[in-house]
């Protein structure tokens, strides 16, 4: 797999029938080796070990309802209250970010209504912090670290 944009992480990875799995220790399974999976187990890394969010509060490729088609987020971070403090879009690292990137996110953030949006291709990697009285988004350097 690709080098990423992220630290240097360890994984666990088993083949079986010739496909590489890792182990997604949010979901505490093994999941098919895919560009997306490679970035998204790196952001979920990063969350933990970087921002320091806490596991418990992390989530993973969960289904949510938009206009009425179903879709599933990659990562959503929670606040300890249960409401969603971010939501991380990851693509394949081959995949450009674009505006239809931000759209994505941005319907999903009509339904999650997330403080923060991360998007990321595992190389570029794109931060935002809404700001829901003008309906808009922010661009920051980084996200915030965790605090209660």
């Amino acid at each position: 797999m690709q080098k990423l944009n992220f630290p240097t992480y360890s994984f666990r990875f088993k083949s079986n029938e010739n496909k590489v799995s890792i182990f997604d220790s949010i979901r505490k399974k093994f999941v098919v080796l895919q560009p997306e999976e490679w970035v998204r187990q790196h952001c979920v890394q990063y969350l933990i070990d970087e921002k320091k969010y806490p596991k418990s509060l992390i989530n993973v490729e969960k289904e949510l309802i938009v206009n009425d088609l179903k879709k599933r987020y990659d990562i959503v971070v929670f606040n300890p209250n249960g409401s969603i403090h971010l939501i991380v879009e990851c693509k394949a690292s081959k995949i450009e970010i674009d505006q239809n990137t931000f759209d994505q996110i941005a319907r999903y953030n009509l339904v999650l209504n997330a403080s923060y949006l991360m998007v990321t291709n595992g190389l570029n990697h794109y931060y935002c912090q809404m700001d829901f009285e003008q309906e808009h988004y922010n661009f920051l350097k980084d996200i915030p670290d965790y605090s209660l």
